[in-house]
Order: structure tokens, then C-alpha cells, then sequence
């Protein structure tokens, strides 16, 4: 089971974490937020695209944004987000949605991924198809 157990549903293209640190706030907003994730030993350290509002220690609801270098459809392997503990450079998993020119994948969270080949869309892929992929830096995440 989740810890802590959720009570009500979230879309599957929603991250669900734990808040454990905020940087400094730069132009008007924080430089990067670091998030934990429930069940996992992720610990992801992301550009904040806006003002975070949340305490330390507590759940946040949010999307996570990177642009995916050529993503390749994988026939093998599990889903996961490398490094554990930093920013993502390396991303596997199974496509949970298509969203405008994103890619959802599930890598044991979430994450909105902008294919930035120049031959590949969102649109040349399916849900259900199993990526993997290298990540530009600059991940970011959006707070719900």
C-alpha cells in the first residue's frame, strides 16, 4: 500500500510527493524544489517553474516536465529515473498518456516528457508502449 495511504484519486499524469526541500526564491520565484516520493527511494531535485507553496515534511501534488533526448521504445527492463537522489538524466518506464506534444511515462512517478528529436513527435507514440530515454537538463516541476 502507499504510504502515506492516499484518500482520494489523482490522475495518473499527477506526481504525488513529500516536499523536502525548497532553494532560494530567484525572480520571484523558488530556484528548485526537492520531492521524495512515496514508497520509492527517489529523491528528485527539480527547477521550480513557479512559486512553491507547501511546508517541509508534507505531501505536494504536482507535474514534472523534461525534455526527453530520442526516446526509443524498449522491449525489456524496469521502469525508473536516474540518478535516485538528483536532477533526471535517464528515464524508463511505460506510457501512461499523450498530452498535447508530451509523453506521460510512469518511471515510479510521473513525469511529462517533450520528445526534442527532430523526427519524433508525441504523436508516434502509444499508451502502453514501454520508452526509454535520455533527459536534457533543466527538469522541472509544476505545482497543482
Amino acid at each position: 500500500m502507499i504510504h502515506p495511504a492516499p484518500t482520494n484519486k489523482i490522475p495518473a499524469t499527477t506526481a504525488r510527493g513529500v516536499l523536502v526541500g525548497l532553494g532560494p526564491v530567484v525572480a520571484g520565484h523558488h530556484h528548485n524544489v526537492v520531492i521524495e516520493f512515496p514508497n520509492t527511494n527517489y529523491r528528485l531535485d527539480l527547477e521550480a517553474s513557479e512559486m512553491i507553496s507547501g511546508e517541509i515534511g508534507k505531501r505536494i501534488l504536482g507535474t514534472i516536465h523534461a525534455t526527453a533526448r530520442r526516446v526509443d521504445i524498449v522491449d525489456s527492463g524496469g521502469k525508473y529515473a536516474e540518478p535516485v537522489y538528483g536532477s533526471p538524466r535517464r528515464i524508463q518506464g511505460r506510457i501512461v498518456a499523450i498530452e498535447g506534444d508530451a509523453i506521460v511515462v510512469d518511471a515510479g512517478m510521473p513525469i511529462h516528457c517533450t520528445p526534442s528529436e527532430r523526427d519524433q513527435t508525441a504523436e508516434n507514440f502509444e499508451v502502453g508502449q514501454f520508452v526509454a530515454f535520455g533527459v536534457a537538463p533543466g527538469a522541472s516541476f509544476k505545482q497543482a
